[in-house]
């Protein structure tokens, strides 16, 4: 291992750690950092305690520890062992722990001086997983807090460095050049055609390598399913040995591609193969251009895997693979003119996965101030803190629980966890079922199915799924508290781990269902499922209106009322109804966004009823009768200083004020449309504002015969309409308000019709009337008609017959 590109720096690395305990490593892939580096710090002496490295993926963690135990002459488990998920090779004599990311981090949080360890490693941290995120930032906390002491090494082979030096105290960056040889790119002439089948371009682009090349081939692919239907097509080809490699694989399989084979060698892998691993005889690359990332999924309420296009960061790593042992050459399945559409680097998994895990870590670790690289977003961590409020493990301010505890000590999302610690190991089978990929695609949304599958898988099974589910659902059953609730249903376990998404069927044909969390579900109809008044959905499409159920089970009201009955509550409600357009009183009884029963409420309180019945009066506006409309009118023009707005937007938003006492009895838009404005709005005023409001806006103008008529203030002058012979004798035009505005005068004819309408009546005299009269006179001949009716006397009477 002398000869790896790596250990040129190793002198600048030790003189690092031993100057300022921290460092970052950029190296490239096959530089050797992966089992160089821990070798080498053993080796140096530089530390008396165990030196833990982190790697991202349980196959790379096994693979580094037997490459490293191999170099020693050792089997594994002696100087150099791993610990991982469900399985550890370590002993009293262990110098170098190779672990996965969350062993860290439970580590940590169970001794947070880390006894023992003497340097902490974070390989291929430019996959950035939250895991890694997460133990960087409590190891640094360590560091500064309890174990100054404590060296910290960052390896990567795209990253950014810079950052990350300066996170950890502006640590020295150590670049180690990569030992590649030319790698020649080909792309596609135009980009592949979209009828084509992802696996079907795949395997021609891999037919075209083989017939163009030599020598041992890699594949890359977004997962397991694509594997197998690539696979599935290059069957038959003469002379191939063709590997799967991908995470759930068992390790002996992961072992077999890993191997020399007899043949010319095709490795179908994921994004597992693009670092940490060696795979001797790689010449070729074919990337098919997907890589599948974690995401938060509200499906689910979990984080999923999702299958999205590569990066150039990715792409660059993939390529280097066939660069590895002689002159290679790297098919890429894209038009070199999509290269510029590819986002430079993968996001970092803290930025799309769902962060309750993560919540739930700060809330043991008693604090969120820790120095990530990239933070949390305060939204979806404060929603993530809601939902382990509801599931019991954090308390009213946010600290940890000791439930919330228990559940961090399990290998299991909170949601999971949850059903796990409350239903026992009963619940161990649905954890590791709702924890993996749908082994029953396509067969109805009834969980029940997926559970009767573990024991006699019907033939459409996918019994790789199957048989994982089955081992986690062993490891679970052996970590899960014992003397639990017995007899525990399905549905009653589902309902533990999604309180939120306990279904309640609406009324009518269609199986709509309201969830418990607010939002709207719909089972596909024909299903038995969809007859069941309760469910719980386990997995939905997302769609943020009304999503549709993929995977649910029923649930009995009887143990929704035994599991949930704390958060079950009455609730007594007043409202407007707008589809019956009437004030609804009724005593609920609710489970979050659910009505298990409700009735009429005959004692609701006669201000509750008023104020619904405003709400109302909201929805369909004030009620203008012709007299309110007049007074509103009325005070705007008088309106001072202190005296009341009356807009509409005003006089909806201070109803609570002045309307409130006149809506007692109110209970339909029948009763309000009745309602007059006129009292509510006098009331408003005080004394002397109505005093000035008779003043400065009178609501009726008296004629010279001393006669009342209503003045009409609705436009943009006051206005009266009056017979034109009782204004005889005026010559001053009359005028309303402190500003003597004019009020529009329409004086009408001795049949009420009008003849003239004015804003200066003195002019009128002047210079129309004298028309008017000459029409009038012939059509009235019995009503009088001076010459000059300023000196004439007011007049309603017409002239007796024959005078």
């Amino acid at each position: 291992m002398t000869d790896l590109p790596v250990t040129a720096i190793l002198p600048d690395l030790r003189a690092a750690l031993a100057t300022r305990g921290a460092a970052v490593l950029q190296a490239p892939p096959g530089a050797g950092k992966t089992t160089v580096v821990p070798l080498d710090l053993l080796a140096s002496g530089l530390f008396s305690g165990r030196i833990v490295m982190l790697e991202p993926r349980r196959l790379a963690a096994r693979a580094a520890a037997e490459r490293m135990a191999e170099t020693l002459g050792e089997p594994v488990g002696q100087r150099v062992g791993y610990r991982i998920r469900g399985e550890a090779k370590v002993s009293a004599a262990t110098r170098i722990e190779v672990v996965t990311e969350g062993i860290l981090t439970r580590m940590i949080q169970s001794d947070a001086e880390l006894p023992g360890v003497a340097c902490v490693i974070f390989d291929e941290f430019h996959e950035r997983s939250l895991q890694a995120d997460l133990g960087l930032a409590l190891a640094l906390e360590v560091r500064a807090a309890l174990r100054p002491d404590l060296a910290l090494v960052v390896m990567s082979a795209t990253l950014d460095a810079a950052p990350v030096a300066a996170l950890i105290g502006d640590a020295p960056v150590i670049t180690a050049e990569g030992r590649a040889f030319p790698v020649e790119t080909r792309w596609l002439g135009r980009p592949v055609d979209a009828s084509l089948r992802f696996e079907a371009a795949v395997a021609g682009l891999l037919r075209q390598a083989l017939e163009e090349t030599e020598g041992g081939v890699l594949v890359f692919l977004p997962g397991e399913g694509e594997i197998r239907r690539v696979e599935a097509q290059m069957q038959g080809l003469p002379g191939l040995s063709l590997r799967p490699l991908f995470g759930a694989m068992d390790f002996a399989a992961q072992r077999a591609a890993l191997a020399p084979a007899p043949g010319r060698k095709v490795v179908l892998a994921t994004a597992i193969a693009e670092t940490s691993l060696t795979l001797p005889d790689i010449r070729v690359v074919v990337d098919g251009g997907r890589a599948r990332r974690a995401r938060f999924d509200p499906a689910s309420g979990m984080s999923r895997l999702v299958t999205e296009r590569v990066t150039r960061a990715e792409a660059e790593q993939r390529r280097g693979r066939a660069g590895r042992v002689a002159e290679g050459i790297c098919y890429r399945l894209w038009a070199k003119g999509e290269e510029g559409g590819l986002r430079a680097y993968p996001p970092a998994e803290i930025e799309a996965a769902d962060l309750t895990p993560l919540a739930l870590e700060l809330a043991l670790w008693g604090s969120d101030a820790l120095a990530f690289l990239t933070p949390p977003a305060p939204g979806p961590l404060a929603e993530a803190r809601t939902l382990l409020a509801g599931l019991g493990a954090l308390d009213g301010q946010g600290r940890i629980t000791p439930h919330g505890r228990a559940l961090a000590a399990l290998p299991l999302h909170p949601r999971l966890a949850h059903m796990l610690m409350v239903a026992g190991p009963a619940a161990a089978p649905l954890a590791a079922l709702l924890e993996e990929r749908d082994p029953l695609r396509g067969a109805g949304p009834d969980l029940m199915l997926r559970l009767k599958a573990l024991d006699r898988p019907p033939a459409e099974a996918h019994r790789a799924t199957i048989e994982r589910i089955r081992v986690e659902a062993k490891r679970l059953a052996r970590a899960a508290p014992q003397g639990t609730r017995a007899g525990v249903s399905v549905g009653a376990m589902a309902s533990l781990a999604y309180p939120d998404r306990i279904g309640l069927r609406r009324k009518g044909e269609a199986p709509r269902y309201l969830l418990s969390g607010g939002k709207g579900a719909l089972l596909p109809e024909g299903t038995p499922l969809a007859k069941a008044r309760l469910i719980v959905a386990t997995d939905l499409d997302g769609d943020p209106r009304e999503a549709a159920v993929r995977q649910a089970v029923e649930l009995d009201e009887a143990d929704l009322r035994a599991l949930h009955g704390g958060a079950i509550n009455w609730r007594d409600t007043v409202e407007w109804d707008r589809r019956t357009g009437r004030v609804q009183a009724r005593r609920q009884e609710v489970f979050g966004a659910l009505v298990l029963d409700d009735r009429p409420w005959t004692e609701a309180p006669p201000e509750a009823l008023a104020r619904a019945a405003l709400e109302g009066l909201r929805a369909l506006g004030l009620p203008w009768t012709p007299a309110a409309r007049r007074l509103r009118a009325r005070i705007a023009l008088a309106r001072g200083e202190d005296w009341p707005e009356v807009t509409e937007t005003a006089l909806l938003d201070s109803a609570e004020d002045w309307l409130l006492p006149y809506l007692d009895g109110k209970r339909s838009a029948a009763d309000l449309a009745a309602l007059d404005l006129t009292q509510p709005l006098l009331a408003r005023l005080s004394h002397g504002q109505r005093s000035d409001l008779d003043r400065l806006a009178p609501a009726q103008f008296t004629t010279p015969l001393g006669r009342s008529v209503p003045i009409d203030y609705d436009g943009d002058h006051p206005s009266i309409e009056v017979r034109l012979q009782e204004m005889f004798g005026v010559t001053r035009h009359p005028t309303v308000g402190q500003h003597r505005l004019p009020l529009r005068v329409t004086l009408l004819s001795p049949a009420q019709r009008p003849v003239q309408v004015t804003l200066d009546l003195p002019r009128f005299w002047a210079t129309s009337y004298a028309d008017v009269r000459k029409d009038m006179r012939g059509q009235y001949p019995r009503h009088p008609w001076p010459d000059d009716p300023t000196r004439a006397e007011p007049t309603l009477r017409a002239k007796p017959r024959g005078t």
